[in-house]
């Protein structure tokens, strides 16, 4: 299992971290996978540089976060831009080339189903809509026509 975690470093009584993606069996401050942020805890205020790509793409590979990498991730927005909260772009589709042969038959099949359906659902729903309009346009001509009538008798 892949984690994401922090790697102490520093002096005795002065400790900074490296925010690392790490195999779980590995020792704490041993061999990692890739370097992907730090963590300076005694700089005022505490200084949290972490790579958001690099992050997400290794949350999105399935590697878990520890309880304060997590707080980290939460501080920086990583973490809401990898679950989807607001501003966030939407993560790419899975490529079709990884599906095996019968999913991709699947996936084949069921866009085939919608697609004949979607037509004869569509017709009803655009009648009503084109109807809407053209009763609504009289109605908002008139009042127009009230106001600009009642602005010339105040300037007469």
């Amino acid at each position: 299992m892949v984690k994401i975690r922090l790697m102490r470093m520093g002096a005795k009584k002065r400790p900074f971290f490296r925010v690392v993606v790490a195999d779980s069996r590995s020792p704490r401050d041993g061999r990692f996978i890739e370097n992907i942020g730090k963590y300076h805890p005694l700089e005022h205020p505490s200084l949290i540089e972490i790579d958001e790509e690099r992050a997400i793409h290794w949350l999105r590979e399935g590697a878990q976060p520890t309880q304060p990498v997590r707080v980290l991730l939460e501080k920086t927005g990583v973490w809401d831009r990898f679950q989807g909260g607001p501003g966030t772009p939407v993560p790419p589709p899975p490529d079709e080339e990884k599906l095996s042969k019968k999913a991709q038959a699947a996936a084949g099949e069921e866009a085939e189903e919608p697609a004949a359906e979607a037509p004869a659902e569509e017709a009803p729903a655009e009648e009503p809509a084109a109807e809407a309009p053209a009763e609504e346009a009289p109605a908002e001509e008139a009042p127009v026509e009230e106001a600009s009538e009642e602005s010339e008798e105040k300037t007469e």
